[in-house]
This record gives structure tokens, sequence and C-alpha cells, in this order.
């Protein structure tokens, strides 16, 4: 069976969703392909359901219009043709690839079994199956390992508190979220987990997973010390799926090369997402995605014409914990609210000027970056009432005034979020 559509989407995670939809909201059909059995769903609240606050329900995005369950096999770039796993092949005109990206599964002895595939009791922590596959394993009391400290590490492990389980974070570099975080934040995201009851590790390797009968029974430490666990939960960061961009002869790098038009080196093919590399960068992020899939749309709809261009992001990282309508209550009991957010550069280069508020009794912090007068980049914990007003400042990059009075007053009052 062959078909035809303008533009034709591979991928319905939120990039390849929201690209899809904007589309039709602008009058220009697109056909978007998505490999996992799943209605599209937020990934970035993947560990609420894991937590047991959400249904899978809750977290799905609104489908667009001409939505297809299909996986792509290959890209005849001549023919301007996809061909899929059940044999059909589709025509595009403009095809976008919005691929995403696969979990990174660390180089540790005995993390597959004969066959290749992952003992029973170990999981990755990237998709709903993954998510669910988790779900239904963890019970009140269960060990759990979790490998990875950053941003996915973090929600897992706090996730698996609250539905009771007894929980080890290993991180192998110095602190937590060390991405996004700076030292005094990163602290107080350990010390809200600790007081979880989780037990954090950082400067601490795994390098061995061991089985018995084929289902994990423990993991061995860098220092040789073995730790027996019923459960270990692979948060160790994300690879964006390149290889039907490579195999159709795209320039790639860590990502697919694209442009400030988001256009690969054919220029009938574009890539947005966590997929995309743009100007040396993967972002691996939701916002950056959003904008790319906002951008991308207003180009395409206009055939080209737009005057509007991607020209990198100034993106906001905010982890919500637990929503406005209180914190989750799973087997493991209820769990304290915990927010967090980072933008631009939270480390200063020499010459910046520093500006650090912190409430030890509260559990809040909040510092920001400025250089040349402007905002520059910043970091809350704890309570995010600024964060609005704060990321608006940064955002329009506009001079500061002198005198420091209206940034003192961004920090200290409720600027909106």
């Amino acid at each position: 069976m062959t078909s035809k559509t303008r533009v034709v989407v591979i991928g319905a995670g939120l990039a390849g969703v929201t690209l899809a939809r904007r589309l039709g909201e602008l009058g220009t059909p697109a056909l978007t392909l998505g490999d996992e059995e799943h209605r599209p769903y937020n990934r970035v609240l993947l560990a609420e359901v894991l937590a047991g606050r959400y249904g899978p329900e809750v977290i799905a995005l609104p489908a667009p219009a001409g939505l297809l369950r299909g996986r792509v096999t290959g890209i005849d770039r001549a023919g301007r043709t996809v061909r899929c796993a059940d044999g059909s092949v589709i025509a595009y005109d403009t095809l976008v690839l919005a691929t995403g990206s696969n979990a990174v599964l660390p180089p540790l002895r005995g993390l597959f079994t004969p066959d290749r595939a992952l003992p029973e009791g170990v999981h990755a922590f990237r998709t709903m199956d993954d998510c669910l596959g988790l779900s239904k394993a963890v019970r009140p009391g269960a060990r759990a390992v979790v490998i990875g400290g950053g941003l996915l590490g973090v929600s897992a492990a706090r996730a698996l508190a609250a539905r009771g389980a007894q929980v080890v974070l290993a991180q192998q570099s110095e602190r937590l979220m060390e991405r996004q975080l700076d030292p005094a934040a990163s602290a107080l995201v350990r010390r809200h987990l600790e007081g979880l009851g989780v037990e954090v590790h950082t400067e601490c390797r795994v390098r061995d997973v061991r089985s018995v009968g084929g289902a994990v029974r423990s993991v061995e430490m860098g220092d040789g010390y073995a730790l027996g666990t019923d459960l270990v939960v692979l948060a160790c960061g994300v690879r964006p799926r390149v290889g039907l961009a490579r195999e159709a002869g795209l320039e790639v790098g860590k990502g697919v090369l694209v442009d400030d038009e988001l256009r690969t080196s054919d220029p009938d093919i574009r890539a947005i997402g966590d997929c995309a590399q743009h100007a040396g960068r993967v972002y691996g992020l939701a916002a950056p995605a959003l904008e790319q899939a906002g951008v991308l749309a207003e180009l395409l709809a206009a055939g080209g014409a737009a005057s509007r261009s991607y020209t990198g992001t100034r993106s906001l990282t905010r982890l919500t914990l637990t929503g406005p309508d209180g914190p989750p209550t799973g087997p493991g009991g209820p769990v304290a609210p915990f927010d967090l957010a980072a933008f631009g550069e939270t480390d200063p280069r020499p010459g910046d000027d520093v500006v650090q508020l912190a409430d030890a009794t509260r559990g809040t912090y909040r510092k920001v970056v400025v250089r040349d007068d402007r905002l520059v980049g910043g970091v809350l914990v704890g309570e995010l009432g600024t964060v609005g007003a704060l990321a608006r400042a940064w955002e329009g990059a506009e001079p500061l005034p002198s005198d420091g009075g209206p940034l003192l007053h961004l920090l200290t009052q409720d600027g909106g979020s």
C-alpha cells in the first residue's frame, strides 16, 4: 500500500505530537507515526505514574489527527518514502524526524542474560512500558537500587520511596543533578531524598549486576561491596535515536545535525526534539522540544517563507515533584512537597555577581547569576513563587537597574509562577 501525505512525522512523543497538532491548527495536513502501543503521553510525568499519584490516562497528550501506530524501518530519500514494519510505504513531501532518545544502558557486568534481555527485576526508566513494568514489580519493603543521580534518577528514587520501597541511589559523580544544580541546591535535593528514607551515595560506581535464576539479587559496587536488592532501576541518561537518520545517510553527530530552520543535510527532511543537534547541542529537555515544534510548524505551514527561525533555546528546567493539589499518598504514606527549577548558567564566571538567599529551616534556596547587568541564570529550590518573574527577566535579557532593588524584589517576593 502506498499513500501520500505532505508532511510525515516519525515519532509520537511530545515534540512530534505538538508539531502535528500545531500544523493541523495552521491548516497543513500531517501524518504522525508512533511506535509505542500507548496513547501519546507526557514523558516528564512518568515518575508521577510510578509514584501512584497519576494513572497513565492522566498524562496522555491530546492525539493529533492523522496519528498511526507503526514502526518505521527505513527512509528512501531518493524516492521520498518511508518503509514501515507492516510492509506499507508512505510518501512524503517533507519528512520530520522526532524519534526522541533511548535510555542509556551502562556497561555493567551481568546486566544482560545470555539471550540479551535484562534480568527480572532490572528496569530501564524511559517509556510507559518501563514505568508500568516497574510499578507492577515494586511493593512496600522491596529493596531497590537506582543507578544514576540526574533528574531522572532523583525522580525515580523519590517515586519508589513513595511506594514504600527501601531505596539506595548510587550516583557516580560528586553530587546529584550536577547538570542542572549548583552544590548548594544539590545538597537540598539530597537532604529531601534522605528525609524520605532514600540512602544516597555519591562518587559511587556500580560495576556488576548479579542474578540467580534469571532474577537480580544484588549489585556490586566499585569497592567490591555487594548490596542485596530486588529491583534495579537504570537512570543513566539518554542517547538520541539516530539509527534511521544514519542509515539514510544524513549527517549525524551526537544527534541529527540541523540548521536554524531545523533542516537536516537533506533539504526535505527536518528534525526536532531529543534526536536533533542544533549548533553543537542536544538539549534532551521538554522546553526546547516544544519551542522547536512551534518554530517548525510555522515554517512548514508558510512553505518555508516564514521569517521565524530557531536560534537556540533559553530553556527552563523545572521539576515539580508534587502538584498544587497536595502530595501523593501511596503504600509508603504521604510525601512532602518539593519543587525545584534551574535556568540559564547556574555556575558563575569570574567577575559575575551572585545573589543567594537560603533558609535552612524551610529548606529553600534561591540564587541568581548576573553578568554585565543582565540576569544569566538561576536556581530555586523549595518555593517557586518567584520563578515566573525571574525567568521572564532572564528570557528578556534586558539590563537590570544598577541599584539592584528590582532583582532583590524578584528574589524575595511572589513574582508569579
